[in-house]
């Protein structure tokens, strides 16, 4: 039996349902690169994680562009909400 709801995070309902949308997929690999980020400021030499971060940068963007494709506000209200892009 599924559970009904879930919880919001920046505007987005964490279902088990959501976690496959583009929206819910950009905004976890947000969360993750913003770590990273953090991370290599204090860790400068940090090869390994500093290609992940690339990694993880190349797949939002990808993800973005497709969106950006498919559905402008959608793309348009997301990276509002995150605050990612240059308006």
């Amino acid at each position: 039996m599924k559970k009904k709801g879930g919880r919001k995070i920046f505007g987005f309902m964490v279902k088990e349902e959501n976690r496959g949308s583009v929206e819910f997929q950009v905004f976890s690999f947000t969360n993750k690169i913003r770590r990273l980020a953090s991370h290599l400021e204090l860790h400068k030499k940090d090869f390994s994680s500093e290609r992940g971060l690339r990694r993880l940068l190349g797949k939002r963007q990808r993800l973005l562009a497709y969106l950006a494709k498919k559905n402008r506000v959608r793309y348009k209200k997301l990276i509002s909400q995150l605050d990612i892009r240059e308006k």
